[in-house]
């Protein structure tokens, strides 16, 4: 297992043979293990409640595979604790916890099959996430740069301290918000990877993929650009345009295929990830590949056979 240092993770990014492979979804696994994510914090309530919960569900896709470990904390905000009762000190350091446990599961996934690189991606979700009302599937806000900027920061300065090997900036709706939080990842001495939530061939908020992807291109901190809470169609017209246009690696984990219905709060429709599709996102520039909603640890064990 690497330490918490952030240039191995950027190291393997670019010399691995194979590209890197990602979890799938937190919440699908804690669900199958019978937790109730109903609440506003969502897989972020488990890490005062039940910690250990968080370790087995990491460990479940380390097991099946991944190298990669996205942490709990993509709902997990100080505003968003602060509506609980939960304050600034205690939420600081259940933000950092996320990233310990990551680190446990990685360290338990070691003693059993020693030998594996293994990392802790710490999950910074959207301005839209906190809200809990599937603003991150629109976007939007009515807030400008300066003020995302200043709502993701402090969350960030707190998980980098952690030293996760990265940060995943991840299911973000909206140029406008990347711009907040590539400003915001600056200085802070962890790589990140952005990855947008999009719908054809546009961001969720109506940016072309061209524009959304080039807000990126020029900052040393974002180490790979990409998509991630989409269907798998989509992550096939997206990732080339990501590589084309940035000139970085290609972060990749798409939902199952089905649909988030927000206002019933359930899922609609019919799977349509399959592992084959990586070998294609592999080719056209992909070194981070993984699943997110609704993607299970078989899904990842599938896709790491393939991937290999």
């Amino acid at each position: 297992m690497t330490s918490a240092a952030a240039p191995a993770f950027t190291e393997a990014l670019t010399t691995s043979a194979a590209p890197l492979v990602l979890d799938g979804g937190l919440s699908n696994q804690l669900e199958a293990a019978g937790h109730d994510l109903g609440d506003e914090l969502w897989s972020a309530r488990l890490l005062a409640d039940r910690p250990e919960a968080l370790v087995a569900a990491h460990l479940a896709y380390y097991e099946a595979g991944a190298s990669v470990a996205t942490t709990s904390s993509y709902q997990a905000t100080f505003e968003g604790f602060a509506r609980r009762g939960v304050g600034h000190d205690r939420a600081a350091e259940l933000l950092a916890l996320s990233v310990e446990l990551g680190r446990e599961a990685a360290r338990r996934a070691e003693a059993k099959a020693p030998g594996r690189p293994l990392w802790v991606a710490a999950s910074a979700g959207p301005y839209g996430a906190m809200l809990a009302d599937g603003s991150e599937y629109r976007g939007r806000y009515g807030l400008g740069v300066d003020e995302l900027e200043r709502f993701h920061r402090p969350r960030l300065e707190v998980l980098a301290a952690a030293r996760p090997d990265v940060l995943a900036l991840e299911t973000v709706p909206d140029a406008d918000e990347a711009r907040a939080l590539v400003r915001a990842v600056r200085g802070l001495g962890v790589p990140a990877w952005l990855s947008y939530t999009v719908a054809g061939d546009r961001t969720r908020a109506g940016q072309p993929l061209e524009e959304a992807f080039a807000v990126a291109a020029a900052s040393d901190e974002i180490v790979a650009v990409g998509v991630n809470c989409c269907t798998p169609g989509d992550a096939d017209r997206a990732v080339p345009v990501a590589a084309r246009v940035t000139g970085k690696p290609v972060v990749v984990y798409p939902n199952s295929g089905e649909e988030w219905d927000a206002a019933a709060r359930a899922w609609r429709g019919r799977p349509a990830f399959r592992a084959g599709r990586a070998r294609t996102w592999r080719q056209a520039g992909a070194r981070l590949i993984g699943g997110c909603c609704r993607v299970g640890p078989d899904a990842i064990a599938e896709l790491a056979a393939k991937l290999r």
